[in-house]
C-alpha cells in the first residue's frame, strides 16, 4: 500500500463521510456529522464560529453566552449537554419531536429529523462528558441583556 492510500484510509477511519454513514445508522459519529450539518454547533457552541467552523471538545454543545434579542426578548442557545442528561435516549427523541421554541432557534427543522438522526445526536451530545455551566436564561422583553448580543429585528414593511 502507498503512502497515500495509507493515509486516506486512515483519515477515513478518523472522519467519517457522509457516504460511510448509513441514513439509518444510529452512532456518535453520525450524531457528529448531524451537529455539524444541522448547525447545532454555529449557536450552542461558544467560539465555533469565530474558529472556522472547529470544534473545540471543551466547549462543544455548551451553549453561548451571546443572547438573540428580538421582540419576543432575548434567548439564549442552550446547553445541549444539560439538556441531553435528564433524559434516556427514547424521551430526547420524544423531546425533540415536540419541543417548541422562541427564535432564532428552528423547532420546526430539528422535528423533521428522523428516528436514527434524534438518537445519534443524542448518542454524541453525551459522549462530549461534563455538561459544565448552564447557559444564560432568556431575558423577558424590555429586560436589558447582561452579556452581549445579537439584535434581531423583522423587516420593516413600506407603506403604500
Amino acid at each position: 500500500m502507498r503512502t497515500i492510500d495509507l493515509c486516506a484510509a486512515v483519515a477515513l477511519c478518523i472522519v467519517p463521510s457522509s457516504q460511510l454513514l448509513a441514513a439509518d445508522e444510529v452512532s456518535v459519529e453520525r450524531g457528529l456529522y448531524i451537529s455539524i450539518i444541522g448547525g447545532c454547533h454555529f449557536c450552542h457552541t461558544e467560539g465555533y464560529r469565530e474558529a472556522d467552523g472547529k470544534i473545540d471538545p471543551e466547549k462543544a454543545l455548551k451553549g453561548s453566552s451571546v443572547g438573540w434579542r428580538g421582540p419576543w426578548g432575548t434567548t439564549y442557545a442552550s446547553n445541549l449537554r444539560e439538556s441531553a442528561r435528564v433524559y434516556t435516549v427514547d424521551k430526547w427523541v420524544d423531546y425533540l419531536k415536540n419541543r417548541f421554541t422562541m427564535p432564532p432557534m428552528p423547532w420546526y427543522q430539528v422535528q423533521a429529523m428522523n428516528e436514527s438522526d434524534s438518537r445519534s445526536l443524542f448518542l454524541y451530545i453525551t459522549s462530549l462528558g461534563a455538561p459544565g455551566d448552564a447557559a444564560p436564561r432568556y431575558r423577558t422583553i424590555g429586560k436589558e441583556p447582561k452579556t452581549p448580543y445579537v439584535t434581531l429585528a423583522p423587516p420593516q414593511t413600506p407603506k403604500k
